[in-house]
């Protein structure tokens, strides 16, 4: 019975965070005795399935109707759980986001099945079926018992990472039975975050607060992103004044990001930014405050004027 990770893809390209679930379901199928089968929906380059089959897919099933080409929970959501129905799969993992969140409730009451979001870990098979859960915004961890015949895993961002264990996977048509309540929802439009790298799929972000005195400022950290390969976003306050859009807000109401490296300048770090940032694998935090609440939770920290360091930082960045 193999396991079944959905793709998600932006305009024709995977998503890290997919190949990223498609590890992960390569392994829990090797752990479980089986194969790891992705489904892709809509129309995607030959050159990105064949990633696909390289971060561990053994197959892959591509749902091609033209009305998949423009993401929608609702479709999607039908597509995987027909999917899995097909495969006979008993585990399907997706790796969390902002679509996936929509279709996995959807997909887990069609299949009867249990869910877990935020997964952290591969699961422990040495009694039961346990995953180990990120919550509370990042602040405490679960263990979860899983005890339904069937279970949907939504991995969380960059903890599991993407290696190439495989070869390009032979591709199998699939055509799920669609119908006008699949589409119920219509998607009118899509508003992209600007920037050159995906802030909820950066390995590295740098955010800028009240520190950077306006937005006239802000070509500092647009530079230091630049100099990194990094994804630009911004504090609260920040977003609220209109210096950057909100789409570039990190915190709990905002986008929370669990990148590599958070470089976080001119912010205090309110406990509602940190909600946003605390699953970073390392934070580091500039700020002339050295009272500053960020130093508390940063990995490193420079006290200093960001008007002084972010050249510098950006200088030694370029080599």
């Amino acid at each position: 019975m193999p396991v079944l990770v959905f793709i998600e893809t932006d305009e024709g390209s995977v998503k890290k965070s997919s190949l990223e679930a498609t590890g992960y379901a390569a392994e829990v199928a090797r752990m479980t005795g089986t194969t790891a089968t992705a489904l892709v929906a809509g129309e995607i380059a030959a050159a990105e399935l064949e990633s696909v089959g390289k971060a561990g897919a053994a197959k892959i099933l591509h749902a091609t109707d033209s009305r998949l080409n423009t993401p929608s929970s609702q479709a999607y959501a039908s597509v995987l759980a027909q999917a899995a129905e097909k495969e006979n799969a008993d585990i399907v993992v997706l790796a969390k986001s902002g679509l996936t969140d929509a279709m996995a409730s959807r997909v887990a009451a069609r299949l009867k099945a249990g869910l877990a979001a935020n997964v952290t870990e591969l699961p422990d098979l040495g009694n039961g079926f346990r995953v180990k859960r990120s919550i509370y915004t990042g602040k405490a961890f679960a263990v979860t018992e899983m005890k339904s015949a069937k279970k949907i895993l939504a991995i969380k961002k960059n903890v599991f990472t993407p290696a190439e264990t495989g070869s390009a996977a032979p591709v199998e048509a699939f055509s799920p039975v669609l119908n006008d309540a699949d589409f119920a929802v219509k998607v009118t439009g899509v508003e992209k975050a600007s920037g050159e790298v995906s802030l909820t799929e950066a390995d590295i972000v740098v955010s800028g607060g009240r520190g950077l005195k306006g937005p006239e400022n802000w070509g500092l950290i647009e530079e230091l992103a630049h100099a990194l390969g990094a994804a630009t976003g911004c504090s609260k306050p920040v977003s609220d004044l209109g210096w950057r859009p909100h789409h570039e807000h990190v915190g709990q109401t905002g986008i929370k990001v669990s990148p590599n490296l958070y470089i976080a300048v001119g912010i205090s770090g309110a406990i509602q930014h940190l909600a946003g940032v605390n699953s970073s694998k390392v934070i580091v935090v500039v700020n002339k405050d050295p009272e500053a609440p960020f130093f508390k939770a940063a990995d490193y920290g420079i006290v200093g004027d960001a008007f002084e360091v972010l050249p510098r930082l950006t200088k030694a960045a370029q080599g």
